[in-house]
């Protein structure tokens, strides 16, 4: 029997009517390869992990501690986990670069909107499901703390975030909810259902040596993956 928070029970019915879920992929979860009409095989997946900054863009930072480093850490650990559990993923980076330097086929000469358009140009290339945007947030305030996952308006997204939410404010013992996240690019332009999660402060030092270590790292990463499990339960 599945257990699963009422909190994203209440989500699911408020978010997602009766008759406009999307299809269950059969269980468990394989990677398949499609066909295009000209032949081509493409590759398909659940989840598309979208590993926030890179390179030279390390995101937010305190010290030496720097976003893009714990983002590449938590985001090895949730594909480890989703694969372990039977649900396809891929991230879309590995190591620590730019995506704006596999972008060769937009002429801006700004790397942040390269950056965002290459990994916007992968969610299309690549047949999915989701994607989980992983990155880490800052503030001038120093008291702020805690998890928050933002969606775009469709209620799928929304009941994503619920649902991942939930879990890292059990994880974490917040109480914090999702928010819908109109200003941000992948937000708006990705069209499978899409979250970012915000997975802690840097600025905060209550966050701050949850989100450097390992160990608690892996705890984000289950919690996470418990969060995407539960929302593929409830819209199948």
């Amino acid at each position: 029997m599945h257990r699963f928070p009422f909190a994203c029970l209440i989500a699911a019915l408020l978010l997602i009517p009766i008759g406009s879920r999307p299809a269950a992929a059969a269980m468990p979860f394989q990677p398949v390869i499609s066909e295009s009409e000209h032949g081509w095989a493409l590759p398909n997946t659940v989840v598309i992990i979208d590993v926030g900054h890179g390179g030279i863009d390390g995101g937010a930072s305190y010290g030496d501690m720097l976003e893009k480093d714990i983002n590449l850490a938590v985001a090895q650990k949730l594909y480890a986990i989703l694969r372990a559990q039977g649900i396809a993923a891929v991230m879309n980076r590995t190591s620590d670069y730019a995506l704006s330097e596999d972008n060769r086929w937009q002429l801006s000469r700004s790397r942040h909107r390269k950056d965002l358009s290459q990994r916007r140009q992968l969610t299309e290339e690549i047949d999915s499901e989701l994607l989980v945007s992983l990155h880490v947030n800052s503030a001038k305030n120093k008291s702020k703390y805690g998890p928050l996952v933002l969606h775009q308006t469709s209620g799928e997204s929304a009941l994503l975030a619920f649902c991942i939410q939930d879990a890292l404010n059990r994880q974490q013992n917040t109480g914090f909810l999702p928010r819908e996240g109109k200003p941000f690019y992948l937000l708006r332009r990705v069209q499978q259902p899409s979250v970012i999660v915000e997975m802690g402060f840097i600025s905060s030092e209550r966050d701050r040596g949850m989100l450097t270590d390992p160990a608690k790292q892996q705890e984000i990463a289950e919690a996470v993956a418990l969060g995407i499990r539960q929302y593929k339960w409830i819209a199948r």
